[in-house]
């Protein structure tokens, strides 16, 4: 139902005695002013709500009646709402009506006294101003119901908007998951590719190395001039050697192989590889070597340094068809590091006079497995190498290569602020030296073939061997007092007991007997095996290596 504007709001008339009720109507209606009479007690509470404009009551009506029913409706009005009331007064001066009249004066609030007798001009004026009141309390009700409309409406606009983003929102995950499911399969199909790039490019390299060796044994048995088994034999080595070559490349790229840095004299380390180099590159290659004479020494490690600029060199003698110069230069270097903080670096640059490389290929050129050059020489592990070995020296590596103008790969080498460790001699003497200890070694190893080749290497570096082919196996041969100096066991062994489970209990029976581990993937057991302070020998490795690492376990355990 519409709401009545302020001009319609009717002035209840409640007058029950006399004909005052319809003077006063009629006098209000000929101004133009609305009434309504009320002509009892019961009939004002029933008319009296928010859409009524002025209560007129005569004060001699209210005598007698339950006024707290109109009070409570005057206490519940909305905020918005205070209905003017006007009280006509009787001729009662006595006390108890005063103080009953001021007693409804505070009941009623808004409430104006009229005294008889009553002057036309006076009534009307009086409601006049009650009704302009009344007016605007009409109008803010009709503004704060327009409020609340659009309140309303807003809030269902809101709740509309709300709804579209969930569903938007549940659209945008489910495409997240789809992009995510794709990307997923996009990298398992890469995963795949490179797999597959990894297994093909390996698997002829190490079909290769096999062939020479096994082609070589044959003909071993075959040749009987000294000179031809010395040629023989020193090929089966160095294809064994690459082989073992190929296996650090493929750690260190997929940077499971730990580094061991120490402060390395860059200019030493590349003096002693100027024969190995000159071996490797042959053909018209001239090694022209400029290092500043205040070269700072770096913290890296030295022997995968070598294989780094090995690599580098042989890429810059592929590059140059065999003919041309290779230059490697060291300066020092002070570079913004990621913190904010200047670090410096030895940058180490090997250039070439070579063909160079296009945008395209500079830009993949540290991806694993990818190479330029024809199938079967080389594996697209090279530059991987050298990219993972810096990274994990905490420097970095840079190309720059422009087709016609040649290649410079510079490697940033993180200083060393203590002075180069000095090798050579001592260590020579050692691994050529005879076995400080004879003794009996426990050799644990499951496969027979291996286990014969090492036995027959530590018979002849001077040592009894007592062989085990499992852990329990090994345990028993120590358990009947027989005298052994040293275990020498296998890492990965069948039986559920494995090498370092093996050391553990030798330590737990007898605990100052000296422990050697070996094993092809060193890097999978090296922190616990360093945990115990056992070294692990990492496969393949020579006669004097293997030397050389018992002797200095020998020497451990009769210091302990």
């Amino acid at each position: 139902m519409e709401k009545p504007d302020a001009a319609e709001a009717p002035v209840l008339v409640f007058m029950p005695i006399g004909r005052d009720a319809a003077a006063i109507a009629a006098m209000l209606q000929r101004v133009g002013i609305a009434t309504q009479i009320c002509h009892d007690y019961p009939e004002l509470l029933a008319a009296i709500d928010d859409d009524a404009g002025i209560a007129f009551v005569a004060e001699e009506g209210l005598f007698g009646q339950d006024l707290d029913r109109l009070g409570d409706w005057i206490q519940r009005q909305p905020a918005w709402s205070d209905l003017p009331f006007v009280m006509l007064t009787s001729r009662h001066d006595h006390p108890r009506v005063t103080a009953w009249r001021q007693e409804q004066i505070g009941r009623l609030g808004n409430v104006s006294l009229i005294e008889r007798p009553v002057q036309p001009i006076t009534l009307v004026s009086v409601m006049q101003t009650a009704l302009r009141a009344r007016k605007r309390q009409l109008e803010i009700r009709s503004l704060l119901a327009a409020r609340e409309a659009a309140a309303a409406e807003l809030e269902g606009l809101v709740e509309r908007r709300t709804a579209q983003l969930r569903e938007v929102n549940t659209q945008l995950r489910n495409e997240i998951s789809e992009r995510a499911r794709i990307e997923e399969n996009l990298r398992h199909a890469q995963k795949l590719e490179a797999l597959g790039q990894l297994t093909g490019g390996v698997a002829h390299d190490f079909n290769n190395l096999l062939m020479v060796i096994t082609a070589g044994l044959d003909m071993l048995e075959r040749r009987h001039e000294p000179e031809r088994r010395e040629k023989l034999m020193r090929s089966m080595q160095q294809a064994a050697q690459r082989g073992a070559g190929l296996t650090r490349q493929l750690l260190a790229f997929s940077r499971s192989h730990s580094l061991r840095p120490e402060t390395v004299d860059l200019s030493k380390l590349i003096g002693d590889m100027t024969e190995l180099l000159d071996r490797s590159l042959r053909g018209d290659i001239k090694v022209h070597v400029e290092l500043a004479p205040d070269l700072w020494p770096v913290v890296v490690d030295p022997g995968e340094l070598e294989l780094v600029i090995l690599n580098l060199a042989v890429n810059a003698r592929d590059a140059m068809n065999g003919s041309g110069t290779i230059t490697l230069l060291g300066v020092n270097a002070v570079e913004q590091q990621d913190d904010g903080e200047a670090g410096n670096f030895v940058h180490l640059s090997v250039s070439d006079t070579g063909s160079g490389m296009s945008d395209e290929v500079k830009a993949r050129v540290f991806e694993p497995f990818f190479t330029t050059k024809d199938v079967g020489k080389g594996s697209g592990l090279g530059l991987a190498q050298v990219y993972g070995f810096a990274k994990q020296s905490g420097g970095a590596v840079t190309i720059d290569s422009a087709l016609g103008h040649g290649t410079t790969i510079t490697l940033s080498l993180p200083r060393s602020h203590h002075a180069a460790q000095q090798h050579g001699s001592d260590a020579a003497h050692v691994l050529g030296a005879a076995p400080v200890h004879e003794g009996c070694v426990l050799l644990v190893e499951d496969d027979a073939e291996v286990a014969a080749l090492v036995e027959e290497m530590l018979r002849n570096i001077g040592y009894e061997v007592v062989h085990a082919a499992s852990a329990k196996a090994a345990l028993g041969a120590l358990a009947n007092h027989r005298r052994i100096d040293l275990v020498f066991s296998d890492i990965m062994m069948p039986g559920g007991t494995n090498g370092l489970q093996l050391a553990k209990e030798i330590r737990l029976r007898r605990p100052g007997l000296p422990v050697l581990l070996t094993s092809g993937y060193a890097e999978a057991s090296r922190v616990e095996a360093e945990e115990l302070g056992i070294p692990v020998l990492r496969k393949p490795y020579g006669i004097e290596e293997l030397r050389a690492a018992i002797e200095q376990q020998m020497r451990v355990g009769a210091a302990s």
